[in-house]
């Protein structure tokens, strides 16, 4: 416990960095890495995603991967669930294992005094998962229970039927955590296989910000991950994209409509992404000024709510928003939404909006640089989305320089009213599908 408080202690105390110096390092094996090394307290943040995630599932084993992923830190080695959980409060180190539909991610948090032991101890997570009769069958209960209060949820209703309108069969297509058949279905063999399929060295990425040298984490690396599978499950393609135009409108019995909508987008590694960026904070980014957010809160009261976002997937790209209204609202809401969509797509923003959108999003920036935590996680995701080395320092710089000119031409390109799909989730007053 003193150990947990001192550990608390120091991740509060770590100075707000806007720059951050990044050590490329290859381990004795071949294992990359990018490292920010701070000897300023004895604590190390490490980060690793392998590319896949639940889009490696068999089109009939859905769920198997974020089932596993469930399992890693459920019994290993010699220890069952609760053995591994003693041992790590032991060590007061974190573990957190997730799935999503692009990545497995694992997120590890220890002392420099006991870096060898969590290491350790993380290592026979990943490499020897026991995945116990009892486990599975209490994990598998927890993501049956998820699914269950998923379809009582609008807003998950209204995720899964846009997903698969718009991908199909694609792993797009459908929910990650599976449906109550497929994964009441799933055997521990299918557990193992996912394990052998997702985690591998072909696919890893990862990074690590504290005390710890660029010798030490290349040492860390071969034990930690040189025993895993050279070779992973192999990834799925393109996921093409067949949504119409129009509403489709979902029956549900409830005071408000959920409202999900959009189009294809744009690819992270597209060179107008900045100004696709900057673009969507203007239209329906986080700010109360946004200009959804001035047409249907401020103006008209439609709904608490409305943003926009990129979703820039490995296998495809989105352009989306979402809001929830009355019943009586939705309409009215929908149309603004259109109309605010193509008079952006018209005539582009204004030298004032852009101003604005700027320095929100280079002040805002280097917030996110908070701890040891926040930057490894930062670090991990560029390398995952192929961002060169120096993108922290450079990011700013290259928002900066997006003029009106592209700003009017990436509208024109990237938003397509005549294309916009809406998913709706309630019981609409006069929308109809097909509108």
């Amino acid at each position: 416990m003193m150990l947990r408080l001192v550990l608390a202690l120091m991740l509060l105390a770590a100075p707000l960095r806007a720059e951050v110096a990044i050590q490329p390092v290859t381990s004795p094996g071949g294992i990359t890495a990018w490292l920010v090394e701070d000897h300023a307290i004895p604590f190390t943040a490490l980060e690793i995603r392998f590319r896949g995630g639940t889009s490696l599932d068999a089109p009939d084993k859905r769920g198997a991967v974020n089932l596993m992923a469930g399992l890693i830190e459920e019994g290993a080695a010699g220890l069952d669930a609760q053995g591994f959980a003693a041992a790590r409060d032991a060590l007061a180190a974190e573990y957190r294992f997730g799935a999503s539909q692009d990545s497995v991610s694992v997120s590890a948090r220890f002392l420099t005094e006991n870096r060898d032991a969590a290491v350790d101890l993380l290592r026979s997570a990943l490499i020897t998962p026991r995945f116990d009769a009892d486990a599975v069958e209490r994990v598998r209960g927890q993501v049956l229970s998820n699914i269950r209060s998923d379809a009582k949820d609008p807003s998950k209703i209204a995720g899964l039927a846009f997903d698969a309108a718009a991908f199909g069969s694609h792993p797009y297509g459908s929910s990650g955590d599976g449906t109550e058949a497929s994964v009441a279905g799933l055997s521990r063999d299918d557990v193992v296989a996912a394990h052998q399929g997702a985690l591998a060295r072909d696919r890893v990425y990862v990074a690590a910000v504290g005390d710890i040298s660029p010798a030490q984490l290349g040492g860390l690396l071969d034990h930690l991950l040189g025993d895993l599978p050279a070779v992973g499950a192999g990834l799925p393609g393109r996921a093409d994209y067949r949504l119409a135009p129009g509403v489709v409108v979902q029956d549900f019995p409830t005071p408000q409509s959920v409202v999900l909508f959009g189009h294809q987008g744009i690819a992270r590694d597209d060179p107008d992404f900045f100004a696709a960026y900057l673009l969507n904070e203007i239209l329906g980014g986080g700010r109360f000024t946004a200009r959804l957010m001035t047409e249907l809160r401020e103006k008209r009261g439609l709904t608490y709510g409305v943003s926009t976002f990129l979703v820039p997937m490995d296998q495809a790209e989105l352009v989306m928003g979402q809001f929830a209204a009355d019943n009586d609202k939705v309409a009215q809401a929908v149309d603004l939404v259109r109309a605010s969509w193509e008079a952006l797509a018209r005539d582009g923003v204004t030298e004032a909006e852009l101003a604005a959108a700027k320095t929100f999003a280079t002040g805002s920036y280097p917030l996110r640089f908070d701890g040891n935590g926040p930057i490894a996680n930062i670090l991990v995701g560029m390398q995952i989305q192929h961002l060169p080395i120096d993108y922290a320092t450079t990011r700013n710089a290259r928002i900066n320089a997006v003029t009106l000119a592209d700003m009017k031409r990436v509208a024109a390109r990237l938003l397509r009213p005549e294309a916009l799909h809406f998913t709706v989730v309630g019981q609409p007053v006069g929308l109809g599908t097909g509108k």
